[in-house]
């Protein structure tokens, strides 16, 4: 159930990020901003999660997705770059997250 909660305060930091980048587009998101920064920086689900996984292991995972889905969320809906040497960094994030689950 840690993990589940983990991955729930993952997704609130990468919509989080995705709805700072929307507010400086057009000032007319600043409630969804709002709304999602209290959620995504609130902390919960991370404590939570942080009551059964190592602090050391949470944090690096919770930040190692919220940077991976930050960039995919930039790629797909922001038209960022998706060249070759983005993608084997982003594999290299989502391998760091899944070899700390692995050795936990």
């Amino acid at each position: 159930m840690y993990w589940i909660y983990l991955v729930i305060a993952s997704f609130g930091e990468i919509f989080g990020v995705a709805s700072i980048n929307l507010y400086l587009q057009k000032k007319s998101w600043s409630r969804l901003f709002l709304v999602v920064i209290t959620f995504s920086f609130g902390f919960l689900f991370l404590k939570l999660a942080m009551n059964g996984i190592p602090l050391g292991t949470a944090y690096a995972v919770w930040t190692g997705l919220g940077a991976a889905g930050a960039v995919l969320i930039g790629i797909v809906f922001f038209r960022e770059s998706a060249d070759w040497k983005r993608l084997v960094f982003l594999l290299l994030i989502i391998s760091g997250a899944i070899g700390l689950k692995i050795l936990e």
